[in-house]
């Protein structure tokens, strides 16, 4: 057993004064009468007078029982080894208008967001956060363990806030990684990783993609680059009621190098199945291995303590106001 707040049984000082101030202070302070000689009284001791002193001893037990259920007292089932990842991963996923292209199935940005979604949920121990990119870039999700709020946050990106205006439309790849290092700049984690998923070439943005890479690799986070889109030099994309083809043009020249700057990796994801492998290699190559020594479970133990002061309790008031009780 242990205490949670442990701070709490330093009452126990002022508690043992209080004795030590009965047994000294306390006959003189109770009313008392003088007789010339008490040898008529002989050495009768009725039963009143054996228990005299348990009320007292009640209300000290009461006090102690008190200070012990304040201090927490908590047991644990067990002691568990285990070996745990952590990793702080920032997603950063292109959201431009052509990642509407439906050469992923039912295209790429649903794709993308449905393998993302079985990645986050297989890093239990990792910080996870998401940041996505047109134009503009801005963070939708800071990290966060609490995985439910991220793939919320995951299930509600749209490529229409592009479309509606809402941020500038193009592919500003640079800024995403920017946004993607602001975020782990300051991260205490052995390890600190980019994830960039786009269908385009730089074309929009203050900050180059290599510029942004350099400073990713200064503040030593790692970029995994992913160019999703088929192999043809044309996809599908939905264009009103109809379907048109729109060229592919990824830049895999530039999204190799931001790799090779942060001592990542690029790959190519041409399916949704491509795209789902390249994320379980990324799931194998980023592994930190910490070692922890936890409780299993901690269970509260001041139930008995707090019985224990009640009944205490109840006993004194019942002797001080029946056998006990004075007369003025």
């Amino acid at each position: 057993m242990f205490f949670a707040n442990i701070s709490y049984l330093l009452l126990f000082i002022p508690l043992v004064g209080y004795v030590v101030w009965y047994f000294i202070k306390g006959k003189s302070m109770k009313p008392s009468m003088k007789v010339s000689t008490t040898v008529p009284f002989g050495n009768i001791k009725s039963f009143r007078n054996r228990i005299i002193h348990l009320p007292f001893v009640l209300r000290v037990i009461t006090l102690s029982m008190v200070i012990l259920v304040l201090a927490r007292p908590q047991s644990s089932d067990s002691w568990e080894e285990s070996d745990i990842e952590g990793i702080d991963i920032m997603l950063a996923t292109d959201v431009s208008t052509s990642m509407l292209a439906m050469d992923l199935k039912p295209n790429r940005i649903e794709a993308a967001k449905e393998v993302a979604a079985k990645f986050v949920s297989s890093r239990k121990n990792d910080n996870i956060g998401l940041t996505i990119f047109a134009g503009e870039s801005f963070t939708q999700c800071p990290l966060t363990i609490d995985h439910a709020v991220m793939l919320n946050m995951l299930n509600a990106v749209k490529c229409d806030i592009a479309l509606n205006g809402i941020i500038e439309d193009g592919t500003a790849i640079g800024m995403g990684i920017a946004n993607g290092v602001s975020r782990l700049k300051d991260s205490k984690a052995k390890s600190k990783v980019i994830i960039l998923l786009t269908d385009g070439s730089n074309n929009s943005g203050e900050i180059s993609p290599e510029a942004a890479a350099e400073i990713a690799k200064e503040f030593g986070v790692r970029i995994y680059t992913i160019g999703v889109g088929t192999n043809s030099e044309t996809a599908p994309f939905p264009y009103g009621d109809h379907i048109i083809n729109v060229p592919v043009e990824i830049d895999e020249v530039a999204l190799k190098k931001i790799a090779e700057i942060t001592n990542g990796r690029y790959f190519r994801a041409t399916s949704k199945e491509s795209l789902s492998e390249i994320y379980a290699e990324i799931d194998k190559l980023e592994r930190t291995k910490l070692h922890a020594r936890q409780f299993s479970a901690y269970n509260e133990e001041f139930q008995i303590f707090a019985l224990i002061a009640i009944l205490s309790l109840l006993l004194e008031i019942v002797l001080r106001y029946t056998i006990l009780r004075k007369i003025p």
